[in-house]
């Protein structure tokens, strides 16, 4: 059970992005990458906004603030290869999440033809497995570290930032 304002909030902002994966990964199940759906239909149209929202207002901001205000004090406390290795996944899951934002919105704004739904599809299932893994590695390692590592301060200091930084 997370005690800090800092886990708690990290660990919800990861179950919002599992359940957008999850509804991701079900519309890819349905759709196999030449069968389009219908980008018109209510449960798309809101499928693709979300994923292309999440990307810029959601998972880039929750990269930046554990990069630039987590990483640093795990690192400081020896937590080296954690920081090492979720960094790199940042580098490498954040370049997949923009293509798949740019393929929802263009399907949003275009609707999908074999083309554009095949490369959402390409990138979709890029990304919904290793970002589930991700945030999966940071509710086993970084949350029970950050559980350790702050102080009261600490955290209502960094809960603080993090509610601005939305």
């Amino acid at each position: 059970m997370t005690q800090t304002h800092i886990a708690r909030s990290l660990h919800d902002e990861h179950m919002t992005t599992l359940a957008l994966l999850a509804r991701l990964e079900t519309l890819l199940g349905r759709h196999g990458p030449a069968a389009p759906p219908d980008a018109a239909g209510p449960p798309v149209v809101s499928l693709l906004r979300a994923l292309a929202r999440a990307v810029t207002a959601d998972l880039q901001p929750h990269f930046a603030f554990e990069e630039t205000h987590l990483f640093p004090l795990l690192a400081a406390s020896g937590a080296t290869e954690m920081v090492e290795l979720l960094t790199d996944e940042h580098a490498r899951l954040l370049p997949c999440a923009h293509t798949l934002a740019a393929c929802a919105r263009q399907g949003e704004s275009r609707g999908f033809d074999p083309a554009t739904w095949a490369a959402f599809h390409a990138a979709g299932g890029a990304l919904a497995g290793p970002l589930a893994a991700h945030i999966e590695k940071e509710e086993m390692g970084l949350l029970p570290a950050l559980e350790d590592l702050l102080d009261p301060e600490t955290d209502g200091r960094l809960a603080l930032v993090l509610a601005e930084s939305r």
